[in-house]
């Protein structure tokens, strides 16, 4: 499968096409709408994800009677602000902002101004990984595999997460503050959150995203483009905001001998094996190993805030404190839902690869000859 977004984050609409995409799949807006709302929650959002967007998805393209087509899905998300703005352009600033595209757009693109670049860099093109993904997991879903997210680190502040099973993730899926399994832990970032919130400031964090259901083999290790942890590694790293991926226990083990790094293979009967651990996050060469998959995200503050990051204005070379761009102060728990969507496109699009081009009835059987 592929897929091309489209879309400046004050004009018209953001486009997403996705390539690919098998037919006879039950699909309809009110499927990609739950996924949409989750992208707005979170303590510390912003005013245009709180009141200005709803981020209704149309789909334009690739359905029939509503089942999908085997054709090319289009799918719109119109942008509320440029109703509001009457279509006016966002004011251009003058002095880049420290952490975002600002300077390095200008130079690369030669605008005039730092508008233009923050006009595709906004994290506002999110919107349309998440009705993409939200397309993914009701495919994915057929097949018995979900992909869920929560906080695990936000503000310098670590949750105790325990184990992060289906039934603890989906109680806080939606309406959670910060969609975090540790409630004290969670209680005291809302805290930090209030505090940047005042003093003008932004904070980040980690989330983690979990696939359940997954059978063995998916990716491959015979090339490294194609391994799976590679390319789940660049769909995370593509969100704005995330400054690295991690794979499993990959930080913790760094610093460990071989003897305890490993997921030790035990017996299971009838010539099968069981696991006791998931060090590995899933992946083992880049494949599939019927273990839930793990990959956190770490997330950066977000660059534009009241306070201001020392810079330069470019018109006179003095110092100046960066402009202030309308922005959220956390958006930790929103980067999570992008995360997960940006990791169901990635399984949905082995998945289909490994199963071949076919429509859904023809891939279901095929997938139960899959290893578990």
């Amino acid at each position: 499968m592929r897929c091309l977004h489209a879309g400046e984050s004050h004009g018209p609409a953001l486009i997403s096409i996705i390539e690919g995409f098998p037919a006879g799949l039950k699909l309809d807006e009110s499927l990609i709408a739950p996924e949409m709302a989750r992208r707005l929650e979170g303590h510390g959002r912003g005013l245009r994800a709180q009141s200005i967007e709803t981020d209704k998805v149309r789909i334009l393209a690739g359905l029939w009677q509503g089942h999908t087509l085997g054709s090319p899905l289009a799918l719109m998300i119109e942008n509320r602000d440029f109703a509001i703005r009457k279509g006016k352009p966002h004011p251009d600033w003058n002095v880049p902002r420290p952490g975002h595209a600002d300077l390095a757009g200008r130079l690369r693109y030669g605008y005039d101004g730092y508008a233009p670049v923050a006009e595709r860099a906004s994290a506002r093109s999110t919107a349309g990984i998440v009705a993409v993904g939200a397309c993914c997991k009701t495919l994915l879903a057929v097949f018995g595999i979900q992909v869920w997210s929560h906080t695990v680190a936000l503000g310098g502040l670590e949750a105790d997460s325990g184990d992060a099973t289906l039934a603890r993730l989906r109680r806080v899926r939606t309406g959670s503050p910060l969609r975090c399994l540790d409630r004290k832990a969670e209680a005291g970032m809302i805290e930090e959150i209030d505090a940047a919130y005042k003093e003008g400031v932004t904070l980040g964090g980690v989330t983690e995203v979990v696939a359940f259901g997954l059978p063995v083999g998916l990716g491959t290790y015979a090339q490294t483009d194609r391994r799976l942890d590679a390319r789940l590694a660049e769909a995370i790293m593509g969100i704005p905001s995330v400054k690295a991926v991690e794979i499993g226990d990959g930080v913790a083990v760094s610093a460990e001998d071989g003897q305890t790094a490993h997921d030790a293979l035990l017996p299971a009967g009838r010539g099968k094996v069981r696991r006791e651990t998931n060090r590995a996050g899933g992946l083992e060469g880049g494949v599939t190993n019927g273990m839930p998959l793990r990959a956190r995200a770490y997330v950066k503050p977000i660059s534009s805030q009241r306070k201001g990051v020392p810079s330069v204005d470019l018109r006179t070379g003095k110092a100046h404190a960066a402009s202030y761009v309308r922005s959220d102060t956390c958006v930790v728990p929103a980067a999570g839902v992008v995360a997960e969507a940006a990791v169901a496109w990635e399984l949905a699009a082995e998945l289909v690869r490994a199963l071949g081009e076919a429509p859904l009835k023809e891939l279901k059987r095929r997938f139960k000859d899959l290893p578990r």
